[in-house]
This record gives structure tokens, C-alpha cells and sequence, in this order.
């Protein structure tokens, strides 16, 4: 488009809140600093995740009061079945309330006595739910292979642990897109080279699956021989490489709630039934209403739709440029947030003040804007002797919700990044004053370094 402009009308409205930078730094002070901890109706621009708030369409809101309420066997299970099986190619398919559900039963039935999992990028949950069954979750990614594909994991590296190792491993997971690695998507070259070496060395190769459209229009633009072919044909050719997958159908599902785990293995699937009639409820349901899978089915659907995802990649790619443009330095855009680099951004500020979290502060009480860190406390941790281990980056990720915002939106969030920068030698680190083991940055409580009484634990 000569014109980057949104590919709907827009038919219902919502109000948006708008505060005082005084009400900001008092509301902030009340939560610990925690951004996490604010009430919606305190945030202006809500970029915090791209889960579970996006705008669905009026063919989703239509198929809502379609949808069948019955217990079991419900009609609206079996066109959410039938989609996703037309969109993965898997035939065994468990709904499932949201994607952390998803990572906790096929976790819990796969990993048994397995010591390691690999994966191009574990983000939070994912990781936390690994962990949680006493495995090591490992990164092993090619950010520095190919240009146009860094979420890519490192084959040549993985072949060489699978080869060596001695410890049971019990699943590689492939993030499509690589949503630690800044949104940055994986070519299907990579997922294919990547299924081979499992195959050959009998490991489970599962997709993370939650942003896979945005994934399947990278392919279709980068990645030679694909331009003609729709993302529902990449999407196909995808999902045919590995065994199953787990997804949050709250992001390519366009839905505000849901997901699902997909496989090929008839046992699993059976053991994984058992643990979702436990946790989540009966196998025609899976903890969700009739009319969420209705509007998860037609969700599905829509997120492939070419011209959607050329805008919302577009619209991520123009506010990058604003970005730049005001001095932020930021990753390079991927498929649903722009990323910015913290730790350069606010460069007076050393690694133990924790930029990334100062940044997220400073979004909030100067312009109202809600993001999220993915750096130094989503990531670091403490070793057994209370040193903090920090991750390579320190980041703050603004996550697009689909069809919410405009470029206008975007805007008024570039010109308060743009005051930030201006006056950043005047913004104070953070220290940590109460955290938890694991997801810490959901409830952590955090003060500006300045007050003479924090203490750090």
C-alpha cells in the first residue's frame, strides 16, 4: 500500500482513559511499580501484550450467538475441531482455556523423566511450565545466521548436543514467531532442517504456534519460493514438520480467550485427554464456552488473511521508524511488537538498575502507556549464593493488540518515547524490594533507587 491504512471499518468504539501525570505517579507508587498491577481504566495506551485484546470482527461476534453450550459433544467443538484441523493438519485436537494450559499438560504427559528440553526461544510461561516438571530449559538460537530469519534455531548446533548428550532429552520446541528474540520469525528451511535432526535422534518436535500466521506471512515475503503461495498453504507446510503443537488462540486466534494442543500421537493424546478432563474439563471443551470456539474457528481464518497481515506488519514496521526517528533504539520490528533495546536506550543506567523496568515506569507516568519488560527481571534470576543473574538483553516490548490501535495511536506512543529520550539523564534506577521464584515480573514490587528506604533482597 502506498498509504499504510486499516483494512476494516471500524463499528463499535471504546472509550479510552485519559489521566493526569499526577494520578500516574500516584497510581504506579500504590502497585509497587509494577505495571502488571494497574487497573485498566489507568491506562491510556495498553501495549503491555498483543494476548487475548484484539478487536474481533463482526463475523466473529455473529458466530458468538451461534455457539452450542451443551456439556459434551457440543456442535460448536466440532467446527472448532474441524478448522483447526484444516489450518494444522493435525488430526488429534484438544481445546484448551488459554496457551499456558496447553504448555501444562503436554509438559506434564511428554517430559516424564526427561532432564532437557531445547528450543529456539522458551518465553515465560513456557519455560516456567518445563521447569516446573524439574527439567532445564535451554535456548539454542541463530539470531546471527540468517538476516531475515532470526528467531531461526541453530541446527548445526543442536545436531552436535543430540549427538553428545548424555541426558534424556524430552522435547524441542520451535516459537513461531521467536517472541524472545524480539518477534523475529523462522523460515520453514529452518523448521524442516530442524525436524530431521529430531527425527533422527527420536526427539519431539512440538510448535509453539500462537503467532504461526504472522510466521507464515514472513515466509511468504522472505523467504524464496514462496511469494505465490497463501499463508494458509505456508501454515500447512509448516505444521507438517512437526509432531504436534500448542497454541494461545489469543493471539493468531484474534479471540479473547482459548487455545488448543494439537498431535499425531494417539497415546499421548490419550494421556493428555485425562489431564484436561482433570484441569480444564471435558475433551468437547477444555475449560471454554461454545461461543469462544466459535469465535476462535472463525478467528483462525481471518488471521490469514493476506491483506490483514500485510497491514499489521506494515503498521509495526511504520512505528519502528518512529521510533528511530526519536532516538529510541529498538530491535528490528518483528510480526506483533516492536521491541526496544532498554539497556542503550537508558545507557546511563548500568544492568543492576534494570533500564528495561525503568523504561516501563517512565512509559506509564509520562504518557499513560502500559508495556511490558522482557529483560532482566522477566528473565534474570538469582543463583544459589543471591547474585543476580542477568539475561544477554534487556528489552521492552510493545505489543500490538490486533485491530485495536492506529498509526495515530502509535504516534502519540512514539512522542512520549521521544520526551523520555530528551530527559533521560534525568531518570532514576529501580531496585527490586519483593519477588517471587518464578514469573516474577507479574507480582514483583519495585521503587525508584532514589528512596532513601528501599532495600533490595
Amino acid at each position: 500500500m502506498a498509504t499504510i491504512f486499516e483494512p476494516y471499518r471500524i463499528k463499535t468504539v471504546e472509550p479510552i482513559y485519559i489521566t493526569t501525570k499526577e494520578d500516574r505517579e500516584r497510581s504506579l507508587k500504590d502497585v509497587g511499580f509494577n505495571p502488571f498491577l494497574l487497573r485498566a481504566n489507568q491506562v491510556t495506551i495498553d501495549l503491555l501484550t498483543d494476548s487475548g485484546n484484539g478487536a474481533m470482527s463482526c463475523h466473529q461476534w455473529g458466530a458468538i450467538m451461534t455457539g452450542d453450550e451443551s456439556y459434551a459433544g457440543a456442535e460448536s467443538f466440532y467446527k472448532f475441531e474441524s478448522t483447526v484441523r484444516k489450518i494444522t493438519g493435525f488430526p488429534l485436537i484438544l481445546p484448551v482455556h488459554q496457551g499456558r494450559a496447553a504448555e501444562s499438560i503436554l509438559f506434564d504427559c511428554l517430559l516424564g523423566n526427561a532432564d532437557i528440553a531445547f528450543s529456539n526461544g522458551f518465553f515465560d510461561t513456557t519455560r516456567a511450565h518445563v521447569e516446573k516438571n524439574k527439567v532445564k530449559a535451554v535456548d539454542i538460537n541463530d539470531a546471527e545466521g540468517a538476516a531475515d530469519f532470526k528467531g531461526n534455531i541453530d541446527c548445526t548446533k543442536l545436531d552436535e548436543i543430540l549427538s553428545n548428550n548424555d541426558q534424556k532429552v524430552g522435547v524441542v520446541v520451535m516459537t513461531i514467531t521467536n517472541n524472545v528474540k524480539g518477534g523475529c520469525p523462522v523460515s520453514l528451511d529452518n523448521i524442516r532442517k530442524a525436524a530431521i535432526i529430531c527425527r533422527k535422534y527420536k526427539v519431539p518436535f512440538y510448535a509453539d504456534a500462537c503467532r504461526f500466521a504472522e510466521n507464515a506471512w514472513f515466509i511468504k515475503t522472505r523467504e524464496e519460493g514462496y511469494g505465490k503461495k497463501t499463508p494458509a498453504e505456508i501454515a500447512i507446510e509448516m505444521f507438517t514438520e512437526f509432531d504436534g503443537c500448542i497454541m494461545s488462540a489469543k493471539k493468531d486466534g484474534i479471540a479473547n480467550i482459548g487455545g488448543f494442543l494439537a498431535t499425531r500421537d494417539k497415546d499421548l493424546f490419550e494421556k493428555c485427554s485425562h489431564r484436561c478432563i482433570l484441569n480444564e474439563g471435558f475433551i468437547t471443551y477444555g475449560g471454554l464456552s461454545g461461543r469462544d470456539m466459535e469465535a476462535i474457528a472463525v478467528g483462525l481464518t481471518e488471521a490469514l488473511d493476506e491483506m490483514y497481515l500485510q497491514h499489521r506488519i506494515e503498521m509495526i514496521k511504520e512505528f519502528g521508524r518512529m521510533l528511530e526517528a526519536r532516538g529510541v533504539h529498538i530491535l528490528e520490528p518483528g510480526g506483533h511488537a516492536v521491541f526496544v533495546d532498554a539497556a542503550k536506550t537508558l545507557s546511563h543506567l548500568p544492568r543492576h538498575e534494570y533500564p528495561g523496568w525503568t523504561l516501563i515506569c517512565a512509559l506509564y507516568i509520562e504518557g499513560g502507556i502500559r508495556s511490558g519488560e522482557v529483560g532482566n527481571i522477566m528473565f534474570g534470576y538469582r543463583d544459589p549464593g543471591g547474585k543476580e543473574i542477568f539475561p544477554t538483553r534487556d528489552l521492552v516490548r510493545l505489543a500490538i493488540p490486533r485491530r485495536v490501535y492506529t498509526l495515530s495511536h502509535l504516534r502519540y506512543v512514539a512522542d512520549i518515547f521521544g520526551k523520555i529520550v530528551e530527559k533521560k539523564n534525568d531518570i532514576k534506577g529501580m531496585a527490586i524490594v519483593k519477588s517471587s521464584s518464578y514469573l516474577r515480573h507479574f507480582t514483583i514490587i519495585m521503587k525508584p533507587i532514589e528512596d532513601n528506604d528501599c532495600q533490595r533482597n
